[in-house]
Order: C-alpha cells, then structure tokens, then sequence
C-alpha cells in the first residue's frame, strides 16, 4: 500500500512539473530597466491590442529597489509600453520600439518620459532620430500657437490669419519630413509604422508611395500587413 502510495505521488510530482514546463513559454524579448528614485510602484509591459484596448504582456512590483525586469514572447519588431503606477491618478507611459533579444532603458521619476534612455534594437534608434527631427516642427507650432493666442486677444486678425497660414504650411513640411524619412528606410518596420500613426491625414497617394517602395519582408511585417489593410479600405471607400 505505501508502495502505491509512493508511485501514485510520484505520478503526480511528474505531471505537476510537466504541465508547469509546457506553460512556462521561454520569452525572446527581455527588457532591463531602473528608474531612478522610485521606492514603490507596478511597472507593466504593454502593447496595442484589438479596438484600441492595451494588453499587458509582463508586470513587476517594485519594492525600494529602483531596477526591473519584464519579458514578453513577440513575434517580430512591435511597438510596446512601459507603464508606470503609483496610485497617483496619472498616467505614466513610455512607449518603445522592441525588437527580440534584450533590450535597456533608464530613467527617473521626476522626469519619467523625458528622461528616457532606451537601447538595444535599430528600430527604437530610428524611432529617437524621427522625433530629434520633429521636435524642430513641434517647437516652432508651439511659437506658432502662442503669437496666435496673442493676436486673437488683441482682435488683430490680419496677423492672426498669417499665422494661421504659416502654421498650416508648417504641417505640410511636417508631412513631408515624415513621408521623405519613410522612404528613406523601406527596409525597416519604422517606415510603415510611421505612414500609419504620424501621418494620418495624408493623401492615399502618399501612403501608396510609402508601401510600394518597402522592401519584401517589411511589406509582410506587422505594420506592413496593417498599412496594407488601410490602403485597401481608403480606395474601397
């Protein structure tokens, strides 16, 4: 009897651990991270989901110490989220492009966002030299705002009207940097992703250009594919 007791544990003891290792999937993407001065908090690794909802992929608590780790299983290059939560009714968000393999990113809680230093795929380099580029554009609509702010409260709308104009050709440059950096890298998931998101409201004939000058697998790559869809969807319409 104690005999069959022992095998029928064992039994169990192999199965347990067997079914532990069947859902326990290794993950080929790992990101290391620490914020500076942060004590306490939840750190998550998200991603886009369906009809605009965020999945989250990994957690950690953070207790005192300010390092983490979170991994994901990802299936190429994707654009992912750190989310930060402290209970302090805002949102804390730093979003990524991530590749296999590990990636870094270091920060700090005062500047959580702008403090941001993230390494380890070609993709997020890319990423950080498109926006380098952008915040040229976007400081000068903020000037742009402010005058116009200025002159509509002073019911001068002759100078109002200018700057209202200069701001619109300041879009169009805009749209044009964007689409010329999409073209200069058809090879990477960057250029599909950056026709989708940073440049909405162009012409389909735009879009076209982008998505007929990627390169094979970048047309098959998830932003390719998505891209692709949208095409189909505005000319159907």
């Amino acid at each position: 009897m104690i005999k069959t007791y022992k095998c029928i544990t064992a039994l169990i003891l192999i199965i347990v651990v067997a079914s532990c290792q069947k859902e326990t999937k290794a993950s080929n993407f790992t990101l290391k991270g620490s914020i500076k001065d942060l004590k306490k908090g939840i750190v998550y690794l998200q991603k886009d989901g369906d009809s605009s909802n965020i999945i989250d992929l990994d957690s950690m608590v953070i207790k005192g110490q300010p390092e983490f780790t979170l991994s994901a299983d990802i299936d190429e290059p994707l654009l992912l989220y750190v989310k930060l939560f402290q209970n302090d009714g805002e949102e804390h968000y730093i979003p990524f492009f991530a590749d296999k393999g590990v990636m870094e990113l270091n920060t700090s809680l005062a500047n959580f966002n702008s403090d941001a230093k993230i390494t380890g795929s070609k993709q997020q380099e890319l990423l950080e030299d498109y926006l380098k580029l952008m915040s040229d554009f976007n400081n000068r609509n903020l000037d742009l705002i402010k005058a116009n702010f200025l002159a509509q409260k002073s019911e001068n709308s002759k100078v109002s009207d200018s700057l209202i104009a200069q701001s619109n050709r300041l879009l169009k440059l805009k749209y044009a940097a964007t689409i010329n950096f999409a073209l200069n890298h058809k090879d990477s998931e960057i250029a599909p992703y950056l026709a989708l998101y940073e440049i909405p409201n162009t012409t389909i004939r735009y879009l076209d250009t982008i998505y007929n000058n990627l390169t094979d697998p970048i047309k098959k790559s998830y932003y390719g594919k998505i891209l692709e869809g949208a095409i189909v969807r505005y000319k159907a319409n």
